[in-house]
């Protein structure tokens, strides 16, 4: 089997979103336990009990697990810490990602492979060289221009610095989801206006919001053309990924822990079959133009590419929330799955379904599938439409579970 150009990592923030992430191929994976993580608030965390599942799962399809430790720790987090990366251990998760010296220090103590977060800001290769007595891989910081990430990447080897697992280092690079205005994501707004540290996972996200400008000496507002003047477009990297693999970088990290699964599923496709296409020679500009129009379905701030080539200052929003050009709409569940035909029977809860609709069902174990309704029907009876309160039935291409959650895909 030949080693692929580049490993590509997907965010789980639940269930749903890491089988999402396993069935459309993603090499690796990285999720957060409880508070300890920088999405505490964002999204519904995993638990300690959870580790087992989450390791079998991904390591029956060769899936790598990385749990992320990557917040301001005190004191009286520590024996927390330390419970979590000897419940890692012990459940087989490939890697902890930390950025405090004292889980690093600690992971590195029980000889659990450790990733220095973006939260170090790693921006040379001095800083690569330090870090490399504790850590196999680090994530540079966000700000470096590709130009800077490969002149690291070729000193490594140059240099052959090598980490404690006796291999040449690895560098990740974030390759698609949202930027934040703050550098590698260290940020004191929300603790300052509202006493939440997004440095302990719970930023309320004041950038996303509007504002006005005032002369407080005058008392005159200054005219501004965007209103969100802090709120980052979301960084995409599909149509210059041939030059991120050129320059040898190691893993392609997808930001969105806190994203819906269909966001993880689209994305994650989206980001395989470009890494495909450019091991096999097929990466085109008509396969960018496809990908970048599957990319805007989902949750996104409008799309720019970040620092990497060249650009010194962030392209702003200029809206609030999603410019996804689709969404879904909660219509019911499933009740029942019928494994021969490939029928799924479904409670229609709200709202109503009819031949010809686009459908998202989704699940803890069945991730997120896709699929157009070819037939709907009720009491054995050929229907154009099911309406809520209806008990009805139509095929599916897999199987999907009881309780599995049907959504219809509307344009936004």
């Amino acid at each position: 089997m030949s080693k692929k150009p580049i490993e590509l990592m997907s965010p789980a923030g639940s269930f749903e979103s890491m089988q999402a992430a396993i069935d459309n191929g993603a090499d690796s994976i990285y999720f957060g336990i409880d508070q300890l993580n920088m999405r505490a608030r964002a999204t519904m965390n995993f638990t300690l009990n959870d580790l087992p599942e989450i390791a079998a799962r991904c390591q029956s399809k060769g899936v790598k697990t990385y749990l992320t430790l990557n917040t301001i720790v005190y004191d009286h987090d520590l024996s927390v810490i330390k419970r979590i990366i000897d419940h890692a251990k012990k459940a087989n998760i490939t890697a902890i990602i930390a950025s405090d010296q004292a889980v690093i220090n600690y992971a590195f103590a029980q000889k659990m492979p450790v990733h220095a977060s973006t939260q170090l800001n790693i921006t040379n290769i001095e800083s690569v060289k330090f870090y490399a007595f504790f850590c196999d891989v680090m994530v540079l910081s966000r700000e470096l221009s590709l130009r800077q990430v490969k002149m690291i990447c070729e000193q490594i080897e140059k240099e052959q610095i090598k980490g404690p697992s006796g291999e040449l280092i690895k560098i990740e690079i974030f390759g698609h989801g949202a930027l934040c205005m703050a550098v590698s994501g260290k940020c004191y707004l929300s603790l300052h206006t509202q006493n939440a540290s997004a440095n302990r996972g719970a930023c309320v996200q004041n950038c996303r919001r509007a504002y006005k400008v005032i002369d407080l000496e005058d008392g005159h507002e200054l005219e501004i053309q965007n209103e969100y003047i802090m709120s980052p477009k979301d960084l995409c990297t599909i149509d210059f990924l041939d030059q991120i693999i050129h320059a040898k970088v190691s893993v392609l990290k997808i930001e969105g822990r806190g994203r819906a699964p269909e966001y993880v599923a689209v994305v994650t496709k989206v980001y395989r079959e470009a890494i495909d296409s450019i091991a096999n020679h097929s990466y085109s500009p008509e396969k960018i133009k496809k990908w970048m129009t599957e990319l805007e379905k989902v949750y996104n701030r409008g799309f720019w590419s970040g620092y990497y080539l060249g650009q010194q200052l962030g392209e702003w929003t200029n809206q609030s929330g999603s410019s996804a050009t689709q969404k879904k709409i909660y219509i019911g569940k499933s009740t029942h799955y019928y494994t021969k035909s490939k029928i799924g029977v479904f409670q229609i809860d709200a709202g109503s379904i009819k031949e010809g609709d686009s459908i998202y069902i989704i699940g803890p174990t069945t991730g997120v599938v896709e699929s157009v309704i070819e037939e709907i029907r009720i009491e054995n009876q050929s229907v154009q439409e099911a309406q809520k309160g209806d008990l009805c039935s139509f095929k599916v291409p897999c199987t999907v579970r009881n309780s599995d959650k049907l959504y219809k895909i509307v344009l936004s």
